[in-house]
């Protein structure tokens, strides 16, 4: 393929490689094939009337798979497309006797010819070795399969008609099996490590009040305020604000939480006293397993806050309640489409009474915007060139980490806007700056920017593109924007 295709590449270290590890890649497959066939074999010997199945010799020969050219795939996913092709002309020995009563049946394999262009995708690509989640295996076309078959030692493959039938229908077996878009998928990475998580609803938290707080101020009362934050989240805490000289303080202030595994995660609640200079003082604290919780059913609770988290929590004294109100939203798997008579809120009206109480039509759904920026390509400039990213949206910016010197950036940062409806009609802003790290004049310069109507993701819930940077001469930045229904 490397000869008549440029874009195929040779790989003969590849090759090389395979062929001094051949001996004991064969045993390892040839176990892992009787590991395999083990239990199938029991299966059918208690069904039918087979006194045992074994393999009487089982080899893959010596001569390894041939891969004659390999293809690198760009895409603007998190994932990695390596298209081989392999050829493999091989001389196993694989003897299977299968014995009837005292009647034993000897079937041989031999002269195995295999031609298939198969794809692999490494997906999704992750930052935990070995960085990539799964292995996707699929066939670009039909293989060519291609075997001499012996029984009781006669060529079964010499009956005319047969062979071509046989070979048709492996070909066809395997390609409804695994030819694209069918494929096996090999798990690589366990779903529960947090690198590769994805969201899967929203932890709504009202904080309601406190009762009998500590006393912390010599002069007077305490002046709390609480911090809201879940486990295996990086993300910055929620606080409420602060009430001053106030040991039973009500809030009533409401906070919007993404959850990544409901099962696992906790709610961390601290309540600290304020101080304008110096350390915050510690009021009290609790957590609340997110396991606790029905989707879709407000739980009121009453926190008994404690000084720590520890086994023997009689030692502490008491420090108060705390008052809390929660419901988990979960996504829906898939994202509501919306048709265009949703999205003018004056042509359709939904009647209460048809939905039930607590429902809303579809245009007043909320959710979750996901926007998650790869990199940037080209970006260049006038006296510096140290990237970084804003993104703004209804006034709140975010911006991504500066990576100095380059004009190719990668920064794979993701950001999250829980929305109380569907941002139909607005368009996120998207710009690549650049600052100066050390003294000097134009600390700061903008490279480009884009803007994005969003209108789009909520209709096919995802946009994944690159956009040309308005204001500069070549650059690119790579956009993924999700939208999730709750």
């Amino acid at each position: 393929m490397w000869v008549k295709h440029p874009d195929y590449e040779r790989v003969d270290w590849i090759n090389k490689f395979v062929l001094e590890l051949w001996p004991s890649l064969d045993k390892a497959i040839c176990d892992m094939i009787r590991d395999i066939l083990h239990p199938i074999f029991d299966e059918c010997i208690r069904q039918y009337c087979i006194t045992s199945i074994e393999f009487r010799s089982l080899t893959l020969g010596s001569l390894p798979p041939n891969i004659q050219g390999v293809k690198v795939h760009e895409t603007n996913e998190k994932e990695l497309i390596i298209d081989p092709i392999v050829r493999w002309a091989g001389n196993p020995n694989i003897n299977l006797v299968v014995k009837f009563l005292f009647l034993p049946i000897t079937l041989q394999l031999l002269d195995l010819q295999i031609f298939a262009a198969p794809r692999i995708t490494l997906k999704p690509l992750v930052p935990t070795f070995p960085c990539f989640a799964s292995i996707a295996v699929s066939l670009l076309d039909k293989p060519s399969v291609d075997f001499g078959l012996k029984l009781l030692g006669g060529d079964v493959m010499a009956i005319p008609g047969l062979y071509q039938f046989i070979q048709e229908q492996i070909r066809t077996q395997i390609a409804n099996m695994y030819l694209w878009p069918q494929n096996l998928v090999i798990p690589i990475l366990d779903e529960s490590l947090g690198a590769i998580k994805k969201p899967v609803g929203i932890l709504y938290v009202k904080v309601v009040k406190a009762v009998q707080l500590l006393k912390k101020d010599l002069l007077g009362a305490s002046d709390p305020y609480v911090k809201l934050s879940l486990s295996g989240e990086r993300l910055t805490a929620k606080k409420t604000s602060v009430k001053m000289k106030n040991l039973n303080p009500e809030w009533n202030e409401e906070f919007r939480m993404t959850v990544k595994d409901p099962k696992s995660q906790f709610l961390k609640v601290h309540v600290y006293d304020w101080e304008k200079i110096g350390k915050h003082n510690n009021l009290g604290m609790q957590v609340v397993p997110l396991s606790l919780l029905v989707p879709h059913q407000k739980k009121e609770l009453t926190l008994d806050l404690m000084k720590n988290i520890s086994l023997n929590n009689n030692k502490n004294k008491y420090r108060g309640k705390l008052v809390l109100e929660l419901t988990f939203n979960p996504f829906k798997e898939d994202s509501l489409n919306y048709s265009g008579r949703h999205l003018d809120n004056s042509s359709t009206t939904t009647n209460n009474k048809e939905l039930g109480e607590g429902h809303m039509s579809r245009h007043s759904i909320g959710g979750l915007l996901i926007v998650t920026i790869p990199g940037a390509e080209n970006v260049e400039g006038n006296h510096h060139n140290n990237p970084y990213a804003l993104v703004t949206f209804r006034g709140e910016e975010k911006r991504t980490k500066l990576m100095k010197k380059t004009r190719n950036p990668k920064w794979n940062e993701e950001f999250q806007f829980v929305l109380d409806e569907p941002p139909l009609k607005e368009k996120i802003h998207i710009q690549v700056m650049s600052r100066r790290t050390g003294f000097g004049f134009r600390p700061k310069e903008t490279l480009g920017h884009v803007e994005i109507s969003l209108v789009d993701v909520i209709h096919n819930g995802r946009i994944n593109q690159k956009y040309h940077l308005i204001n500069s001469k070549s650059g690119f930045v790579s956009v993924d924007i999700r939208w999730k229904v709750i």
